[in-house]
């Protein structure tokens, strides 16, 4: 569960990662790379490595995991379904506990104008990141 500072940090960095274009806000972001996307939206908590330390990190009551080591904490394997779903946050049940990461998501598809596939450019995002997650481990 995040400190009432930590939900403030989220949306300041929720709101500064939207707010590229009013027209578009999303379109910026379409053609970024995994890394790119990664340092964008991730690395103020998981750090620009990945180890858990970015700098809002501190602010949160849990530790924020060390994404390069997924595969070492799944036997050696790449957990992708699983990362994408918890990237994505949509199948996350609430009945789990509360939810401290964004829902990216939503917050991609929300950014996507109406009259373009919103769910599809969001999913293209998101396996963008997946692939950077498995490209950094160790």
């Amino acid at each position: 569960m995040m400190k009432t500072s930590s939900k403030a940090l989220v949306i300041v960095a929720l709101l500064s990662a939207g707010a590229a274009s009013a027209e578009n806000p999303l379109e910026p972001f379409i053609d970024y790379n995994g890394d790119q996307l990664f340092q964008r939206f991730c690395a103020s908590c998981h750090g620009s490595k990945g180890y858990g330390d970015g700098p809002v990190a501190e602010s949160f009551k849990s530790l924020i995991p060390d994404l390069t080591r997924l595969s070492q904490r799944s036997g050696g394997r790449f957990p992708a379904s699983r990362v994408l779903e918890i990237i994505d946050g949509r199948a996350v049940l609430p009945a789990h506990g509360s939810r401290a990461m964004p829902v990216w998501g939503y917050e991609f598809e929300a950014q996507v104008p109406p009259d373009q596939p919103g769910r599809a450019t969001a999913q293209t995002l998101i396996y963008r990141l997946v692939e950077h997650l498995r490209s950094m481990q160790q």
